[in-house]
């Protein structure tokens, strides 16, 4: 009798911890939810040092943002599901020129911050694994458009001081998006840590010829996101 009863705890016991949490969410073809996120936004930019002859060094120096988006997951399939996500993102990078200086003092160094208020409005489509009881993997991959509500594409840049002088970009830009990431089913909701990479397509440089903008050829966004995704 005793030992019945510790197999039956034991078979107990075993049967709790795998419990499927949310068993039914699969089933559904739609589900709704949030996403919270940090981004590192970057540039890739082409550029030519002949063409100032003073000109010595350009870099960009990437800077942390933070997103919040409206996650919106359509059910294709067993492992399929089409995601969309409007997202407001704030970002920043920083492009960092240094001119030498043809009188015997020290270089002229400048820093032209870029700040963005992004509106993303990405579509992917998410590959997932099997579901192992309360866990699954997954790929995904897609398209982007953004509009950055802050966008100094019309600026003029009249001023003779060089402080003064902004780079200017594409209200509009397009990108690619690739990821992956990691679907725990919780009990209540389900919970996803996600890691994507978002490159820009064409340039975003609106070519003024001012003394920041005309070594560039070509600029375009490249951005590293890890989001939290929380879906019931």
């Amino acid at each position: 009798m005793i030992l019945c009863s510790s197999a039956f705890a034991q078979r107990n016991k075993y049967t709790k911890t795998h419990i499927n949490n949310l068993s039914t969410f699969d089933d559904k073809f739609m589900h709704f939810g949030f996403s919270l996120g940090i981004n590192s936004s970057d540039f890739t930019i082409d550029y030519d040092l002949s063409r100032n002859d003073s000109l010595k060094r350009l870099e960009v120096d990437p800077q942390l943002g933070f997103n919040l988006g409206i996650v919106t997951d359509l059910h294709l399939g067993r492992h399929f599901n089409l995601r969309f996500i409007p997202t407001l993102s704030f970002s920043q990078r920083n492009i960092q020129y240094e001119f030498q200086s043809f009188r015997g003092e020290a270089n002229q160094k400048f820093v032209k911050p870029i700040e963005s208020t992004y509106l993303d409005f990405p579509v992917n489509l998410k590959l997932r694994s099997a579901r192992d009881h309360n866990f699954a993997a997954y790929v995904l991959g897609g398209f982007m458009y953004s509009y950055d509500l802050v966008s100094q594409e019309d600026s003029r840049n009249n001023s003779s001081n060089p402080d003064d002088i902004v780079i200017k970009l594409a209200k509009n830009t397009y990108n690619y998006q690739v990821g992956f990431g990691f679907d725990f089913f919780l009990q209540y909701f389900k919970f996803s840590p996600e890691f994507k990479l978002s490159m820009g397509l064409g340039d975003q440089l609106i070519q003024d010829n001012t003394l920041f903008a005309n070594p560039i050829d070509r600029i375009r966004s490249r951005v590293f996101l890890v989001s939290l995704t929380f879906e019931g």
